[in-house]
């Protein structure tokens, strides 16, 4: 991972993450400039598998400012680029009941946007709540820590 452009950290709050792949994105050329400037957006966005292909829906990628009549709808529909096993594999899961494809990660690698996807299950309040317990437990404790490191 080269340059982090932006991550979808409500997925990390409401899924939890099985498996991670990486994914190509297609995008045009004033989509491309806008994603460098880092106005990109993956709330609300999922994936889902059409007809052997792989699609990202809901990612917001802001009009470039400078573009005229090249600049594409914002919220489009956008093509990942998979290896066909992948894709495969990747169907095989997400017919089963509970699982899902999330964005979670959008960056350059060398020149090219790259994509990670999660697949994901969803979780349910509790376990909401117990992963945000969990994390103020950490917090703290690493405050006592410091605390502790500095006498």
């Amino acid at each position: 991972m080269d340059k982090l452009i932006a991550t979808n950290k409500k997925a990390y709050h409401d899924y939890f993450i099985e498996d991670t792949y990486e994914a190509g994105v297609v995008l045009v050329g004033c989509e491309v400039k806008s994603v460098r400037l880092g106005n990109v957006n993956l709330r609300d966005s999922f994936v889902m598998i059409k007809n052997g292909e792989v699609f990202m829906v809901g990612a917001h990628i802001s009009p470039y400012k400078m573009g005229s009549y090249f600049n594409v709808d914002p919220r489009r529909t956008r093509k990942l680029l998979l290896n066909k096993s992948e894709i495969n594999k990747l169907r095989g899961k997400v017919e089963q009941k509970g699982y899902t494809l999330i964005p979670l990660k959008i960056y350059f690698k060398g020149s090219l946007v790259k994509i990670e996807l999660g697949l994901c299950k969803g979780k349910e309040l509790h376990d909401k709540r117990a992963s945000i317990k969990e994390r103020e437990n950490k917090r703290s404790l690493e405050r006592v820590m410091k605390e502790y490191n500095t006498r």
